[in-house]
């Protein structure tokens, strides 16, 4: 029974990214005259240059994609990016004859860092999120999860700066119809870029930062004491020999969260015989059941 919950959340979440990728596309890209990402940043300047809409192209494109895998990469994830395919196809097909130019951000050619900034944030919320739950949000992601799967070692980070590095400079011919190059949509294809990588990588590393203290002591009593009472927090304990003295040693590996950080190093300072270091974690997963005294 939970895990299909869990499942039909994650519809809903890949549902939600897809109407929010719709919204971001009409509202703040399309009246902008600059390419996003990826396919979709082809996808998107093809209707600038011929007017044939993007739902068309997400459809012709990501159907295809999805289907293949669904034989190469895993069921769950095709079927979920099929969803969301559709959904954003349709959708962005409905804004785009709704009429419903009111909401549209259209900055006139000035200050289009801005819907730039918003839209690759949107994108990176959407990115983040649709992997999070095993889903694509279309195009490089499905490419970028079978290169995963075949060759987990591979840097698919060359292969995403390339194909965005063409649509950078095909921008550059095909928003310059002006009789002279318009370097504007490459500024801000880039910008559009960098900030849905960094929301992306962020919502995928997770959002619960913290850091594990590895300690070397002769005071594991008193650190220990200090850290349950005074931080809440508990340590491991792991009896050791230190290599050139050969004194018995106690090595403690303790996770405390940001905030937190200052208090420990302050703490450690007073215990002589006290080698430490930390580390910083990506996220924490699971907790310990509170033992009532």
């Amino acid at each position: 029974m939970k895990e299909k919950l869990s499942s039909l959340f994650s519809y809903v979440v890949v549902i939600a990214m897809a109407l929010l990728l719709a919204v971001n596309y009409y509202v703040f890209i399309i009246e902008n005259h600059f390419a996003p990402a990826g396919i979709n940043g082809i996808a998107t300047m093809i209707q600038y240059k011929t007017g044939f809409s993007i739902s068309y192209m997400s459809l012709m494109i990501n159907i295809p994609l999805c289907i293949l895998s669904f034989f190469l990469i895993e069921r769950k994830y095709a079927y979920r990016s099929l969803v969301f395919t559709l959904v954003y196809s349709f959708s962005y097909l409905y804004l785009q004859k709704s009429g419903l130019d009111v909401i549209q951000y259209n900055a006139g050619g000035h200050d289009t860092i801005f819907p730039a900034i918003i839209s690759g944030v949107i994108s990176g919320v959407v990115c983040g999120l649709c992997l999070r739950h095993s889903s694509s949000s279309g195009g490089m992601e499905f490419v970028s999860k079978y290169i995963n799967k075949i060759r987990p070692d591979a840097n698919f980070f060359m292969v995403t700066f390339v194909i965005n590095t063409i649509v950078a400079f095909v921008s550059l011919i095909v928003y310059s119809d002006k009789g002279y190059l318009d370097y504007k949509p490459v500024a801000l294809c880039i910008t559009y870029c960098f900030v849905t990588n960094f929301v992306g990588n962020y919502i995928i590393q997770g959002a619960k930062q913290a850091f594990k203290f590895t300690i070397i002591t002769t005071h594991p009593e008193e650190i220990c004491e200090e850290v349950t009472h005074i931080l809440k927090h508990s340590a491991t304990k792991i009896e050791a020999q230190g290599a050139y003295s050969g004194a018995s040693k106690t090595v403690l590996i303790c996770v405390v969260n940001k905030h937190q950080l200052t208090a420990v190093q302050k703490l450690l300072k007073k215990y002589d015989n006290t080698f430490s270091f930390y580390e910083t974690v990506g996220e924490t997963y699971g907790n310990f059941k509170k033992i009532k005294q």
